[in-house]
């Protein structure tokens, strides 16, 4: 199997199963004299930790991290830092339960990635999906922080905007309400609601989808290319590479097919620190380069596809059979993706940072820019 790096000059390699005895990640280009700490990474893992509420998963996994490499120590450089090696992060799987997956062996279940893997590999991990399973973005969320180490100047936050057909009330919005709720929901109001919707799903023994909207504040205008290096073509496929994601919008997104040219138009004028916009329906990219705005991605999630009703399928021997999913399971899986989203952001602006200043040497050639941060 191929393909399981991301990035040019940041990249990331993850590594590992579901229910293997480790899961991590390399990543390599990362620049050297950044303070590191296994805490550091910690923290944000933390935030994507499962078994934290009675609408996630109750694998109880503590997700703790290690720096097998790229980090060292003395006492001229006042605690850990990046040496410019490649940093390698491991995170041990403790909470496995392989035999709730022994049903489906042999059986393909729907929405699952099963049957394009077998068909393409002629073999395939079924102890919860292998490397197809969302167990693999602890491994990004671990990456993320290092990108955010990288952005120094910017910052990455996310907020969960639409559980089901029950979305925020954007008059309502506060970002400090985000990381306190339970939920990454920034309109409190919708709190409750949420939880009568998912209560209901869960003793249907069903899913429900998710919208996640993330933002980066503070980015430059520079960053990106045009034509085949986009900066929102590289978030969209960072974005649609994580397990579930099914639709990705920049800025206005979908809804920009219903504007006029003048209300989709960010004007603009001149501030007291340079080129002030009055309106972001970009996104903060033009052109596929940042604007100096921020840059604003919204990511939508597909029900969970492991529910307990009964849905037809075929087993590998062809025969059509009936299959319910046991085992642990996100009844929506948005909860949870608000850090992967967000850590998937922070690698790719980390690496439209390193590219920009290798491609220019940092410097920005707009009023009020310095491309650098």
């Amino acid at each position: 199997m191929s393909h399981n790096t991301f990035g040019h000059l940041f990249r990331v390699t993850t590594w590992g199963e579901s229910h293997g005895p480790a899961l991590g990640c390399v990543i390599d280009g990362c620049p050297a004299g950044l303070s590191l700490t296994a805490e550091d990474v910690q923290v944000w893992l933390d935030q994507r930790r499962p078994g934290q509420g009675k609408f996630v998963t109750q694998r109880q996994e503590p997700d703790a991290v290690r720096i097998l490499s790229g980090v060292f120590e003395d006492e001229r450089t006042g605690g850990p830092v990046t040496t410019g090696t490649p940093i390698s992060l491991m995170i041990e799987n403790t909470d496995q339960r392989s035999k709730d997956y022994s049903e489906i062996a042999r059986a393909f279940r729907p929405g699952h990635a099963d049957w394009p893997y077998f068909a393409k590999y002629g073999v395939r991990d079924y102890r919860g999906g292998g490397r197809s399973s969302a167990r693999e973005t602890a491994a990004r969320v671990a990456a993320g922080a290092v990108a955010r180490k990288v952005l120094d100047g910017v910052t990455v936050r996310g907020a969960l905007v639409q559980i089901g057909p029950h979305a925020v009330d954007r008059d309502r919005w506060d970002w400090d309400q985000t990381r306190e709720n339970g939920f990454w929901c920034p309109d409190t109001a919708m709190v409750p609601v949420w939880e009568e919707h998912l209560e209901t799903i869960r003793k249907a023994g069903s899913s429900t989808g998710a919208v996640v909207e993330v933002e980066a504040v503070g980015v430059p205008a520079g960053w990106g290319a045009p034509l085949y290096g986009k900066l929102d073509a590289e978030l969209a496929a960072a974005m649609m590479s994580i397990n579930a994601a099914k639709g990705v919008e920049i800025g206005a997104g979908f809804a920009s097919a219903a504007l006029t040219g003048e209300e989709n138009a960010d004007q603009m004028r001149m501030g007291n620190d340079g080129i002030a916009f009055q309106s972001n329906k970009a996104g903060g990219v033009l052109g596929g380069i940042s604007s100096g705005q921020p840059v604003v991605v919204r990511v939508a999630f597909k029900p969970t596809s492991s529910i307990l009703t009964p849905r037809q399928t075929v087993n590998e021997a062809g025969e059509e059979i009936e299959l319910r999913t046991k085992g642990r399971h996100d009844p929506c899986v948005g909860i949870r993706a608000v850090p992967v989203v967000e850590a998937m952001l922070a690698c790719v602006l980390a690496d439209a940072f390193l590219r920009h200043r290798g491609q220019t040497g940092g410097g920005a050639f707009a009023p009020g820019g310095d491309g650098r941060r």
